[in-house]
C-alpha cells in the first residue's frame, strides 16, 4: 500500500518547452548547444557555479547578447502551471506523505515564483513535507544519492513510496531501489490521471 509519493515538478505540474531555450540562445547567436554548455548546466543545477558564473559561461558562447538577454532566453523553457494540478495535489496530500524532487536551477525556480506569485507558490509548496532542488542539496537525478538522501531523512520505505518523473532514466535509478515507479508520457497523460491507476 502506498503512503508516500515523490514527484518530479517540471512537465509534471508545471508545462515545459524543452526546445524554446535552444530557439532563444540561437537568436541570440548561439551555434549549437554543446558539451561545455551541458557541464556549464550540470554544475549550475547542483549549487557548485554561482548564478553570475553561469550566465557569464554562457555569454563566452554568445559574446554579442546581454547577460540579460540570456537570462530571459534561459527562463523561455517555462510555460504555464495550471490550476487543476495544484487542487489534485491539494487534494492528494490529504491521504499521502508527499515530496517534490526536482533537477533545477536558482534562476528556473526564481522565475516560476515572480511569474506565478506567493500566493499560488506557497499554496504548492505547502502540499509537501519537503521540497527538493537539486541546486540547494548539491545533488541531481538520476544519481542514486539523491534517492537515498530522501530515504534516509524522512525514514521512507521504497516499497511504499511512488516515484513519478518523465524520464526513465530518473524512474529506472529510483526503481533500481525498490520504489514504485510511474514514467509520465509528456503528451499523452496528465499528472491528475494518477488518481485512475491501482497502484494508488
Amino acid at each position: 500500500m502506498i503512503n508516500t509519493i515523490i514527484f518530479d515538478f517540471g512537465d509534471i505540474f508545471i508545462n515545459l518547452d524543452k526546445e524554446a531555450t535552444i530557439t532563444a540562445f540561437k537568436k541570440l547567436g548561439l551555434s549549437e548547444w554543446n558539451t561545455d554548455l551541458n557541464n556549464l548546466n550540470m554544475q549550475f543545477e547542483t549549487g557548485k557555479i554561482s548564478r553570475e558564473n553561469f550566465l557569464s559561461g554562457i555569454q563566452k558562447h554568445i559574446p554579442n547578447a546581454s547577460i540579460q538577454e540570456i537570462e530571459t532566453a534561459w527562463c523561455t523553457i517555462l510555460l504555464d502551471f495550471p490550476l487543476y494540478r495544484l487542487e489534485f495535489l491539494q487534494i492528494l496530500s490529504q491521504k499521502y506523505r508527499l515530496f517534490l524532487l526536482s533537477n533545477t536551477d536558482a534562476i528556473h525556480i526564481e522565475s516560476f515564483e515572480q511569474k506565478h506569485g506567493i500566493s499560488f507558490y506557497s499554496d504548492f509548496y505547502q502540499c509537501f513535507e519537503k521540497v527538493y532542488f537539486s541546486y540547494e542539496i548539491g545533488l541531481r537525478k538520476p544519481d542514486l544519492e539523491i534517492y537515498k538522501h530522501l530515504i534516509n531523512n524522512h525514514e521512507l520505505d521504497p516499497k511504499r513510496t511512488l516515484f513519478v518523473d518523465d524520464k526513465k532514466e530518473n524512474t529506472d535509478a529510483a526503481h533500481s531501489l525498490g520504489f514504485n515507479v510511474y514514467n509520465l508520457q509528456v503528451g499523452e497523460e496528465d499528472v491528475i490521471h494518477l488518481l485512475d491507476r491501482t497502484i494508488i
